[in-house]
């Protein structure tokens, strides 16, 4: 282990908010693997335009990823990028959804987003003091992170602006309601 981080920073910061972007990595990396498997079993009407509008979003968190495990090498950590460090870090249940419709994928991996970016957001929090370089990363994932939900959430809400998926809290419960309800 090394035992150094960035100038202005102590060991003990610098272990601290590589601890937190560790996790985030681990976040990161199951997000695009996600999303890549949504790209691959997302089927039905509209189809084309999910299937390609999920790419651009697998890049870009890929991107995040390697940002983050970059930072946490600069802070003098090591970064793991392996599927253990995934499911070692992972407070969340694997993704539920196989082969199905565009809306069922859609409301699942808006729920997916709204954890991702819950905990995004928290970190950002606890990065302001000690890190303003890590904060300000992090600050720009979520702004692109909120911004794709936006996207995932257009395809699922009324005209009224309900989504059709409103109130549930599984990504099985979410897909089946979107399911049900479709888009009006």
């Amino acid at each position: 282990m090394t035992q150094f981080t960035v100038p202005g920073m102590t060991d003990k910061e610098g272990a601290k908010v590589a601890e937190i972007l560790q996790k985030q990595l681990s976040r990161y990396n199951d997000l695009h693997l996600t999303l890549k498997h949504v790209h691959w079993n997302v089927v039905g009407p509209n189809f084309i335009g999910v299937h390609e509008m999920i790419d651009p979003q697998v890049e870009l968190v890929r991107g995040y990823a390697d940002e983050v495990a970059e930072r946490i090498a600069t802070l003098g950590a090591s970064p793991k990028g392996t599927p253990g460090a995934i499911i070692s870090d992972r407070s969340w249940d694997d993704y539920s959804l196989e082969r199905d419709t565009v809306a069922a994928h859609l409301a699942a991996l808006d729920l997916v987003y709204d954890g991702v970016i819950a905990d995004t957001r928290k970190n950002i929090e606890e990065t302001e003091e000690p890190d303003p370089i890590t904060n300000d990363m992090l600050i720009g994932h979520s702004a692109e992170l909120e911004k794709f939900q936006w996207f995932v959430r257009a395809h699922l809400e009324s005209a009224g602006g309900k989504l059709t998926h409103e109130g549930k809290s599984t990504e099985k419960g979410a897909a089946d309601s979107a399911r049900s309800n479709g888009t009006k």
